[in-house]
């Protein structure tokens, strides 16, 4: 058997046996880009403002709104227009041989699809605390302590019409996507505290700028006309003038706190 063959036999039963993960570690899963960062806490049980968690109603369709909105090239996901249509009764007459009639429901906004969400880790600042230690001969501590009550809204970034529909929409969808607990407002009360110190060396003054994060939600709206239509025993809805509009809006990380540290 020459050198070089073997050489090759060697190699290729140190392969055999070696273990898979040789080859290579196993790579670490990739973070969220909705992942709560280490500077930002909790303080749901902390909070001396008690909020109310925004929990929206999920609106199951009927048997008959389903057979209205499955065949529609537009999806229907307005939950209060699904539940309009969940408590309208339909009973055509099978008797009604060439009936024919179209009732007008109105101008909805049909669906919302979300194109972008992003998170502002620092959309307001919430409070400030200080410590001056520039005379002191020990290092010390600080605590973070909500100074005054402060109450942190979102909205819509610009008009549109129906917008209590299309923020219920917005909100399911920035819900669904971050798993983070998302509302409209959220209030830090007064004296609120968390445990979490910062050191402060000797001839330092220190800030601990807390912010309320809230997340950047865009996308798109379409609307429509909703009709009706009944011909003779056979009922569907129409959809007529359909439009899509752009729409932005920001909603508060409930009971969330970004903090940043600083020394000077």
């Amino acid at each position: 058997m020459n050198r070089n063959r073997y050489y090759l036999i060697v190699l290729f039963v140190c392969i055999i046996l070696l273990p898979a993960s040789s080859f290579g570690e196993e790579k670490e899963k990739p973070k969220s880009e909705y992942e709560i960062p280490s500077h930002v806490l909790n303080i749901s049980k902390e909070n001396t403002f008690p909020n109310s968690t925004e929990d929206q109603e999920i609106v199951e369709p009927s048997e008959l709104t389903k057979e209205l909105i499955n065949d529609l090239e537009v999806p229907v996901e307005n939950p209060d227009l699904i539940k309009m249509l969940n408590e309208t009764t339909l009973k055509p007459s099978p008797l009604a041989i060439g009936y024919r009639g179209m009732v007008y429901v109105g101008r909805w906004a049909l669906n919302y699809s979300s194109l972008d969400t992003t998170i502002n880790w620092e959309f307001q600042p919430i409070n400030m605390n200080e410590l001056n230690n520039q005379g002191g001969d020990n290092s010390q501590k600080m605590n973070y302590v909500q100074q005054e009550e402060k109450e942190v809204k979102g909205a819509l970034t610009n008009k549109i019409t129906n917008p209590a529909d299309i923020k219920k929409m917005m909100l399911l969808k920035s819900k669904e996507k971050t798993k983070l607990p998302l509302s409209y407002q959220t209030v830090i009360g007064h004296n609120t505290k968390k445990d979490n110190s910062y050191n402060v060396p000797v001839q330092k003054y220190a800030t601990l700028q807390a912010y309320a994060p809230a997340v950047n939600e865009k996308g798109q709206v379409t609307f429509g006309e909703v009709y009706i239509e009944l011909r003779g025993s056979k009922k569907s809805i129409v959809l007529k003038n359909v439009t899509k509009q752009g729409i932005g809006a920001w909603i508060p990380i409930q009971d969330h706190i970004s903090f940043s540290f600083q020394l000077k």
